[in-house]
């Protein structure tokens, strides 16, 4: 079933929205204004005064077609069937209605635009049966009697025309929205997690050889400080992605350049990193990408490789590709390092949104390697 068939489904609402509050009451104010016009004017209208205070009651009712569409319709369509059955019992020659009461087809436009399915049901029930009688009042020729219920489809398909284009929009901005957490989670993993695992090694490191070489704890500190420094400017910077009554402060995304970053000569594991240099030309989405799938390949290396003494990042170009290798020489028997956490997940869809590839497997007699393949521009 269709969403705008469900009894109970309704379009959100904002009452309290001063634009569209304020231009309905410049729409009633306008209406009245022409309907006392039009009454002092037309002398072929009969039953002039008693009209006018219909009319300009039913015209009150559209501030709240938004809020209340369906008592409003009601009301509207209501007040004209009033007329028309006074009109046929009087057996008056004119219509009894103003011109200007045309302008009361908005409410059934608001109700096809923000009512339920049921209140759009019985809406259009209504304003149907209210066209009978005024066809019937009327002798109204079949042409027009045709001419009339098209204005009411035209009006009502308009509105529901309407109505499915801002839920299109409403779910393409609910998928933007989905995407972007996604993406947040994803850096928020390969960023923090990598220095917050950097600062659990160094500080087991720095408890194991305290006893024995004080100035290694010493340097463990040094390197926690950094890394916790670094974790935090990290975290600031989400943070104000975040925020909504601040801009953000916007820090250039890692490139090829930053791959040093990830370099470490002294402690165990050392990382040992080497790119190309024929990757000059290399998207720059796919250079970020690049850096992140090798950061997250370092960081778990240092989690889970076992007795690992060395961890190798290669880049390199492989026709209109660049191949990222991470390599290490843990223990691969270590099945922790299979599937663990969200880590392997994120490279994976990583390198899958730019139209490539990344695998991770225990190479054949000590390690485990991370190997990735993407498009240079990002092309999928």
């Amino acid at each position: 079933m269709h969403r705008w068939l469900d009894p109970v489904a309704r379009e959100p609402r904002v009452p309290d929205a001063p634009g569209p509050l304020r231009r309905d009451r410049l729409l009633v104010a306008a209406s009245i204004a022409s309907a006392v016009v039009e009454a002092a004017l037309r002398t072929d209208l009969p039953w002039r005064w008693p009209t006018l205070p219909i009319a300009v009651a039913l015209l009150l009712t559209l501030p709240w077609r938004r809020t209340r569409p369906l008592p409003v319709t009601l009301a509207c369509f209501g007040g004209m069937t009033l007329l028309a059955v006074v009109d046929l019992v009087r057996g008056y020659d004119e219509p009894l209605g103003l011109y200007t009461m045309s302008v009361l087809l908005i409410s059934l436009f608001s109700l096809c635009r923000w009512g339920s399915g049921r209140e759009i049901l019985i809406g259009s029930a209504v304003a149907l049966a209210t066209g009978g009688v005024c066809i019937a009042a009327d002798y109204t020729e079949v042409s027009d009697a045709i001419g009339g219920i098209i204005v009411l489809t035209a009006t009502g398909s308009i509105a529901l025309a309407i109505r499915f284009r801002g839920r299109s929009r409403q779910r393409e901005i609910e998928q933007v929205r989905m995407v972007e957490r996604e993406h947040l989670a994803r850096d928020l993993h390969d960023t923090v997690a990598h220095h917050v695992s950097a600062i659990a090694i160094r500080a087991q490191a720095g408890l194991a050889v305290s006893p024995s070489r004080p100035e290694a704890a010493v340097e463990a500190l040094q390197l926690i400080s950094t890394e916790a420094s670094r974790t935090l400017a990290e975290m600031r910077a989400m943070v104000g992605i975040l925020r909504r009554d601040a801009a953000a402060e916007l820090a250039p995304l890692p490139a090829l350049a930053d791959l040093g970053r990830l370099a470490r000569s002294t402690g165990t594991p050392r990382v040992e990193v080497a790119v190309d240099p024929g990757l000059n030309d290399v998207a720059p989405s796919v250079a970020t990408a690049i850096y992140r799938i090798a950061q997250e390949a370092v960081t778990n290396a240092q989690r889970h490789a076992l007795g690992a003494t060395r961890i190798e990042v290669r880049v390199r170009r492989s026709g209109g590709s660049a191949h990222v290798r991470v390599t290490d020489d843990g223990d691969p028997a270590d099945q922790r390092r299979q599937g663990a956490g969200y880590g392997l997940l994120g490279m994976s869809e990583r390198a899958a949104l730019l139209g490539g590839s990344c695998t991770a497997a225990a190479q054949p007699g000590r390690g485990w390697a991370v190997d990735a393949d993407l498009p240079l521009t990002g092309a999928a």
